[in-house]
């Protein structure tokens, strides 16, 4: 299966701010931009998956608008970014640095912020794939966050076991409005 992995334009929020499930929009002019140079990338009549957040669901919608043939986006939850918890919209410079040895210490099943793990968002990834898999849908296109993208990469890398650590999580972080090729 192919996967075409977007994540969402430049947010409409001060830098330095954990935003995970916060629903903060992005910035509409990075939108427009992102989806231009999308659109031109995508093959034609690719299925379209978008989480349930607003940042995502403007770039699909912009994508739709120029690119009709990719037809209506299906919201999927589980594309969703991970949910910090307590840390949402604060400064990740502010989050104490015990939080983050804490969620070192257990990088799969640690809640950093109280709410969700790592391990938990790479299920939901793998459940997602293994969904479109079973479907018998050869290749998709996911308008989505970092998280979810580097969850994918984690999957594509290792398979759904249990992440043994932050080491095992991918370091490139897809950047805000473009667009990468995964194949499972």
């Amino acid at each position: 299966m192919k996967l075409w992995l977007i994540r969402h334009a430049a947010v409409a929020l001060p830098p330095g701010l954990c935003y995970g499930i916060t629903d903060a929009p992005a910035r509409a002019d990075a939108t427009l931009a992102a989806a231009e140079a999308v659109a031109a990338t995508l093959p034609r009549h690719v299925p379209l998956w978008v989480s349930g957040l607003a940042r995502a669901q403007q770039l699909a919608a912009a994508l739709q608008r120029r690119r009709p043939d990719l037809g209506a986006a299906r919201v999927e939850p589980r594309l969703n970014e991970m949910d910090f918890g307590r840390w949402e919209m604060q400064a990740w410079d502010a989050i104490p640095r015990a939080a983050f040895d804490a969620w070192m210490a257990d990088f799969a099943h640690h809640r950093f912020g109280g709410e969700e793990c790592t391990q938990r968002v790479i299920e939901r990834v793998a459940a997602v794939v293994m969904e479109l898999h079973t479907a018998g849908i050869r290749e998709a296109a996911w308008v989505t966050h970092a998280g979810v993208i580097r969850g994918a990469h984690y999957l594509k890398a290792h398979g759904p076991r249990v992440i043994a650590g932050a080491h095992e999580w991918p370091e490139q972080v897809v950047e805000p409005g473009a667009c990468v090729e995964l194949v499972f």
